[in-house]
């Protein structure tokens, strides 16, 4: 169940220092428990605090930093149905779909465990040229420092674990500031990390408003930044960082193909998944359906049934596969976006309609290619489809797009694969599955205002860690 109130987490203890912020249960509205906000006094305290413990969080050995990921593991697995009941009321999740993120959170941290004893250097041969001889070089890789993490209210536990594991394996120290609407999982990890032997001040959890979170941004003392969250503000995060590197993982209007050869059942399967899991409310959500025109007519049918029967409700309810969004607000715009669209000739296939946060699932043709619902991000129970007679064509339309994560491919041609995987302008291309397929190991980013930089455990290892150079010259050989 969850608590009447949570702590933030200082320098690595928790401080109820007040419950300043409401946390509600996304699918009645009521406020579900009160956690306690930071300010920006204690946001520096916080930098100040994670500066001081670098030193010491570089100093611990590999298997150190292990044993705490591996710390961490048994936790979330003794807790595991906790994690979910608290998604599922702070997210809105529905339960399964909140299950999957918690297996999800194991894995990331079980994957940044094996990873913490495997980062390694190289031996460069330097002896390019007579001038170079008796020369060599070797290389290693050193933690980058404090890091800066920011963290949505979608996955509010894996999302959060893709920056905090990454850093605990890199030996950085950091601060995250969770997203105020669903800050209880990140919480709950903090309360875990607080039972290892991590260097007092080695992370803070810090629920903040936006206003009061500039030092997250701005702060030379932090040496990286790491936002995943909407396109504006992520851009305009990075213009304000600084000299920092800044890694972003950003929205997206995923589009996914399917071709005349493609199993019509099969792709249908997917798809639903993909669209409407946790009501859409995916960076790499199934947004626009490009179906071939020879199975247009059959997929479309198939497809709208099925839309048709999914079971919207209480998450809490095992049967449940549509809940509500994440506020009233959010359900409001989608709803617009689709009526703008049906204004402009598109047609409403089945769903757009709206009560409170819960909006149908929605589907969609003939919508301008103009429209927001087709053109922007939706994050929301919304997919649209779109028929195409030429499969290059079809993928040149994927493109027509100012975003960029994954897209996915269903056809059974390798050539045609192959062609996807040349011209798609995205991160990641899917065959034979739905741009929304992830597992935490695989590097995962995008193009174009979709982000820069990979997430995935290695990767973001990679980001929070500089290679330093050593050069022996040895006069003998010389």
């Amino acid at each position: 169940m969850m608590k009447d109130s949570y702590p933030y987490y200082l320098a690595s203890e928790a401080v109820f220092a007040n419950t300043d912020l409401d946390v509600t249960n996304k699918y009645t509205g009521e406020v579900a428990t009160r956690v306690a906000m930071a300010d920006a006094d204690v946001i520096d305290q916080a930098i100040a605090a994670a500066e001081r413990a670098q030193s010491a969080m570089a100093a611990t050995t590999p298997y150190e930093r292990q044993a705490v990921l591996d710390h961490c593991v048994k936790r979330f697995e003794e807790r595991a149905d906790e994690l979910a009941d608290a998604l599922c009321i702070e997210a809105g999740k529905p339960i399964n779909d909140a299950k999957g993120e918690v297996t999800r959170l194991i894995d990331t941290f079980r994957i940044a465990s094996e990873e913490s004893v495997r980062i390694n250097g190289e031996v460069i041969n330097l002896e390019i040229s007579s001038r170079a001889k008796g020369y060599q070089g070797m290389t290693k890789k050193v933690p980058i420092g404090p890091c800066s993490f920011i963290s949505p209210f979608n996955f509010p536990l894996n999302l959060a674990a893709h920056k905090v594991a990454p850093a605990i394996a890199a030996g950085c120290t950091f601060v995250l500031k969770p997203a105020s609407k669903t800050p209880i999982g990140a919480l709950i990890i903090g309360e875990v990390l607080a039972e290892t032997d991590l260097p007092k001040g080695a992370f803070s959890i810090l629920p903040c408003s936006r206003d009061g979170a500039d030092l997250f941004t701005t702060d030379d003392r932090l040496k990286l930044l790491s936002f995943t969250g909407s396109p504006d503000v992520g851009w305009a995060l990075k213009a304000k960082a600084g000299k920092k590197p800044v890694v972003l993982e950003l929205g997206g209007n995923a589009a996914c193909v399917v071709d005349e050869d493609a199993d019509i059942e099969d792709a249908i399967n997917r798809i639903i998944i993909g669209a409407y899991y946790q009501s859409g409310q995916s960076c790499i959500s199934v947004q626009r359906l490009l179906v071939h025109s020879k199975i247009y007519d059959e997929f479309k049918q198939r497809y709208v049934e099925r839309v048709k029967n999914l079971v919207s409700g209480d998450p809490s309810d095992k049967d449940t596969f549509i809940g509500p969004m994440i506020s009233e607000g959010e359900a409001e715009r989608l709803e617009t976006w689709i009526k703008e669209a049906a204004s402009a000739g598109g047609d409403i296939l089945c769903g757009g309609e709206r009560d409170g946060a819960m909006l149908q699932a929605t589907v969609m043709e003939n919508v301008p290619a103009s429209c927001d619902a087709s053109a922007e991000e939706a994050f929301g129970p919304l997919s649209v489809l779109i028929p195409f007679d030429d499969y290059s064509a079809a993928l040149k339309e994927v493109n027509n797009s100012r975003y960029g994560l994954q897209a996915g491919v269903f056809t059974r041609d390798i050539y045609k694969a192959q062609q996807a995987w040349d011209e798609l302008d995205v991160g990641g291309v899917i065959i034979g599955d739905v741009p929304s397929w992830r597992v935490d190991n695989m590097p995962y980013g995008g193009v174009k205002d979709s982000g820069l930089g990979r997430e995935g455990i290695r990767y973001a290892i990679e980001d929070m860690m500089e290679t330093r150079l050593l050069v022996i010259r040895n006069p003998h050989k010389a």
